[in-house]
């Protein structure tokens, strides 16, 4: 029974995704923040990251773009892609996140030139941290290295700033006061914007706030990984930096997109080596599907919009990134931020979700060790 039950749902899912409608191009805004001249859709939600002059607006849901190019089994039709991040900036996102690893470098290749003929009025963001750019050979963030990788992603991003750098993953071989004063540097040279971090724990943010004030911290966050809840989001929260959830729907999972029978290719994917995506554990996480889509029934949402919904709720400086190579899957994220629960709602859900017990690990082996440092 619970079989047919995902099986009806996924196939509503694929009904649903086929029937929505894209609204047309909306033009550009005549007044900007940031140097920023912001989309002229006055129904698109903002947000700031950071604070104090490392503040930083942004579209409240903003767009990971690895997946147009990698991790994701297959790579997608190249026009194809510059068709979406067109689209995604007609539709108000103006927070396009990238990286040197994607690919690795073809990614910001892609987003570059992409965006070129709206550059000046979007935020991209980049990160450095890996040998050669491929986190299979590990980390490098010696001063030399971030400043090769800076140079390198600007050229390929078709630029001559880049709006947010963030630190990949921490790199225990480097101090963080040497990292943060690097890119301080940078920022003073006019290359670099603002900095982030990803992935680091408190004890690192707090030595690379000290140095240069950190304007986003970017980490796993979703209603499958809710760790940043009890440490992270908080230590964000006191020296004012923004909390940008990666993965928010957990790489498809949460969506029901995906299920126990899902395919993968090993070789451009890596869903097949994490816990949480081998069949039995898909089966055992799918009652938190269930939860949602029994809110969203009632509300005229989808199980991803209740999931995006739900992260936006939770503090006014989380801005989440989730990937899509899917133009009506952008259109639905997008709408995620139009819905605002009451009081009632967001904790009688929330109840619901936390007597749902997850089962799987996030990560395994060197993510698992490159990982909340």
């Amino acid at each position: 029974m619970e079989k047919n039950n995902r099986r009806d749902f996924l196939k509503a899912g694929a009904l649903l995704s086929g029937s929505v409608i894209l609204s047309p191009a909306i033009g550009k805004a005549q007044g900007s923040e940031n140097g920023l001249s912001m989309p002229a859709n006055t129904d698109v939600k903002y947000r700031t990251l950071g604070s104090g002059s490392q503040a930083l607006k942004v579209s409240a849901l903003g767009l990971g773009c690895m997946g147009m190019s990698y991790h994701r089994s297959f790579v997608p039709d190249k026009k194809a892609m510059f068709s979406m991040l067109h689209k995604a900036y007609d539709l108000g996102v103006t927070f396009f996140d990238t990286a040197e690893a994607y690919g690795p470098l073809v990614n910001e290749e892609l987003v570059g030139e992409a965006v070129s003929s709206f550059r000046k009025e979007i935020v991209i963001a980049t990160k450095f941290g890996f040998k050669n750019g491929r986190p299979s050979e590990g980390l490098d963030s010696r001063p030399e290295r971030i400043r090769a990788v800076v140079e390198h992603s600007l050229k390929s991003l078709k630029t001559d700033y880049i709006d947010l750098l963030y630190q990949h993953r921490v790199d225990p071989a480097v101090p963080m006061e040497e990292v943060a004063g690097t890119v301080k540097d940078l920022i003073q040279e006019g290359k670099v914007k603002y900095f982030g971090l990803s992935e680091a724990g408190e004890a690192n943010i707090r030595k690379a706030h000290a140095v240069q004030p950190v304007t986003a911290l970017q980490s796993e966050y979703s209603l499958m990984t809710r760790q940043p809840e009890k440490d992270v989001i908080n230590v964000c929260e006191e020296l004012g930096i923004g909390f940008v959830p990666y993965s928010p729907l957990s790489r498809g999972m949460i969506t029901g997109y995906l299920n126990e029978r899902s395919k993968y290719n090993p070789n451009n994917d890596n869903r097949p080596t994490l816990p949480r995506y081998q069949p039995d554990n898909v089966i055992a996480n799918w009652p938190l599907i269930d939860t949602l889509k029994a809110f969203g029934d009632q509300r005229g949402l989808t199980v991803a919009q209740v999931a995006l919904a739900w992260l936006l709720a939770q503090k006014p400086f989380i801005v989440p990134i989730p990937g899509t190579t899917k133009l009506a899957h952008l259109q639905e994220n997008m709408w995620a931020a139009d819905f605002e629960f009451t009081a009632e709602e967001q904790q009688s859900l929330t109840d619901q979700i936390n007597k749902i017990k997850i089962v799987g690990e996030r990560y395994t082996g060197i993510s698992a060790q490159q990982t909340a440092k």
